[in-house]
């Protein structure tokens, strides 16, 4: 095994971490970062993510990913990139296990119709949902409210895709509770995150888009040879078939995702290595001043990973069997939601709204609760409580 490089110069450190919003004594066992990724991994919403969809309702199948299983495949990737990079691994760790807390039941159709729903109360998106996760709404301490994160972390978890504002002009079109958030705490959502927030956000790029192909493949919603039009795929499906002609289609399956996922490393890795020697950055503020990501594919590699992504929403997110699913979804979330509005008894006591409190704060509360539910649970609940009244009237 190669040794590990030398820290880059650019690297967040958690000696040099800015801290946690409720100062706490250091861990004498694990650097700051590593007791983000413990906490995180100790929480309730990450317990949850084990049944809640990635695209297929996670009852339909033991093999298919859930929101769990991804993130920490993306963890994964994370780790590596970070360790070849000189970064620090415990950081992108961390902020890659948090970045699908916030994420309703059902995947993307699910947090669509939560949307929908609270248009009127401030919307709702699952990266402000998270933030809310981490620190509001996990109460496991006794000394505060969620998990207490490092700034770095929770920098990252906000901000892994880039900045959020411009620095000027007004901050409505920001979620609200990031805005809320930041007021007090600032997170400087107008720069670049660090290099490990940077690093998890493509990583969840290559676990996405090659882990939903095998779970197509697998679900029969297309075959290898016809995700082959995709000419990055093409290509290796071609090498893996030349090698190997009589290999059994599981098996061609993952050798072509395994590969695939090897081929967007090794790219990410080059271009950003070119970007590195470009812009010498010489610390972690310099990597979130650049005005441009320090960690990135090549425009080929982009393009590629672009045409992949363009298949998979024809041929898989699109497909009769997930827009069944994507219905379901959107009866269920909508259904609760409205009857949490018109009579929040329904709801358990703790989440309910104080009488006379504003329609807002209600909706916030009736939403908190359906984007913790897994997919189990909302179903339950549906079933439960509006089934009974349909049987009434």
């Amino acid at each position: 095994m190669p040794d590990a490089p030398q820290p880059a110069p650019f690297a967040s450190l958690a000696d040099g971490s800015r801290g946690r919003r409720y100062p706490e004594p250091e861990s004498l066992t694990r650097t700051a970062f590593q007791r983000d990724r413990d906490r995180v991994i100790h929480s309730t919403a990450f317990r949850r993510l084990q049944s809640k969809t990635q695209v297929f309702v996670s009852f339909e199948g033991d093999h298919y990913r859930t929101r769990l299983t991804h993130s920490l495949e993306v963890a994964q990737i994370a780790r590596s990139i970070c360790r070849v990079l000189g970064l620090d691994l415990d950081l992108g760790e961390a902020v890659a296990l948090a970045h699908d807390l916030g994420h309703p039941p059902f995947g993307h159709a699910g947090e669509e119709v939560l949307d929908q729903a609270m248009a009127a109360y401030g919307g709702f998106d699952h990266n402000a949902q998270t933030l809310r996760i981490v620190t509001r709404l996990e109460r496991r301490y006794a000394e505060f409210d969620g998990l207490n994160l490092t700034w770095e972390t929770l920098e990252g978890t906000v901000k892994h895709n880039g900045p959020i504002h411009q620095g000027e002009g007004d901050l409505a079109a920001i979620p609200a509770a990031i805005r809320e958030y930041v007021a007090e705490h600032d997170l400087e959502i107008d720069t670049y995150p660090g290099p490990e927030a940077q690093v998890a956000a493509l990583s969840d790029d290559i676990a996405y888009n090659n882990h939903d192909l095998d779970d197509g493949v697998r679900a029969g919603l297309f075959t290898m040879a016809e995700a082959a039009e995709v000419p990055m795929v093409g290509e290796v499906h071609r090498q893996v078939v030349a090698k190997w002609p009589a290999l059994e289609v599981p098996r061609l399956t993952h050798e072509v995702v395994r590969r695939l996922i090897g081929l967007m490393i090794d790219d990410l890795l080059a271009e950003s290595g070119r970007r590195i020697a470009a812009l010498r950055p010489d610390s972690v503020a310099a990597v979130r001043h650049l005005g441009q990501p320090l960690i990135g594919f090549s425009e080929a590699m982009a393009g590629a990973n672009r045409t992949l992504k363009e298949f998979l929403t024809r041929r898989m997110y699109r497909h009769e069997r997930v827009a069944r699913r994507s219905d379901l979804a959107r009866r269920v979330v909508s259904g609760l939601f409205e009857l949490y509005m018109a009579e929040p008894s329904c709801l358990p006591e703790e989440w309910r709204a104080a009488d006379g409190s504003d329609p807002v704060v209600r909706a916030r509360l009736v939403a908190d609760f359906i984007a913790g539910m897994t997919d189990r649970f909302a179903l339950h609940e549906h079933e439960r409580l509006l089934s009974d009244r349909a049987s009434d009237d």
